[in-house]
């Protein structure tokens, strides 16, 4: 597959990703059974992720949406923007929705901003994950699958704002 100026191969299928998805919701409702939790969607990419983990979580939830930027092509920039500001968070059990961990660097902002809305307590949770690539300290409560430190794109994660749209997820080719 070509997204403008780069190949891409297949790496997880629509129904691996479900059946991952699925997996989480259970584990959050598990967690929260007696509790109603804010998921904090972390647009733009994990709007896929969020709306599909919501669709199989059973409980009482509430949304909430915060927007940031950090990529520009298939590397990070260091600095982070936020376009979208979270709503209340006072005294919320906050469940921070992400596409993508990979240097830690979004999830520290993030985490350090929602410490001054007060919320009741956090946890993240992330579709995927890059281990090799992680350089901080946050646990990520909640892990779809870990993937090595690789460019994906498809299921909610764009190149340059394409690929979002795809229901699979595919890795750069190398070559």
């Amino acid at each position: 597959m070509t997204i403008r100026d780069l190949q891409f191969e297949l790496f997880i299928t629509q129904d691996d990703i479900n059946k991952r998805v699925e997996e989480l919701a259970k584990s959050i409702q598990n967690d929260y059974k007696d509790k109603t939790p804010t998921f904090l969607i972390i647009l733009n990419g994990a709007f896929m992720f969020a709306s599909d983990l919501i669709k199989h979580y059973q409980g009482e939830c509430r949304v909430s949406f915060m927007r940031l930027a950090s990529y520009r092509g298939t590397r990070s920039t260091g600095n982070i923007s936020t376009y979208l500001e979270a709503e209340q968070l006072e005294n919320e059990d906050v469940i921070i929705v992400e596409d993508i961990v990979d240097t830690g660097n979004s999830i520290e902002y993030i985490i350090q901003h929602l410490k001054t809305k007060n919320p009741k307590s956090y946890r993240i949770a992330s579709l995927f994950h890059k281990p090799d690539a992680y350089k901080k300290s946050y646990p990520i409560d909640y892990i779809g699958i870990s993937i090595p430190d690789k460019f994906i794109v498809g299921y909610g994660l764009d190149y340059n704002g394409l690929g979002r749209n795809l229901p699979d997820v595919y890795q750069l080719k190398t070559s």
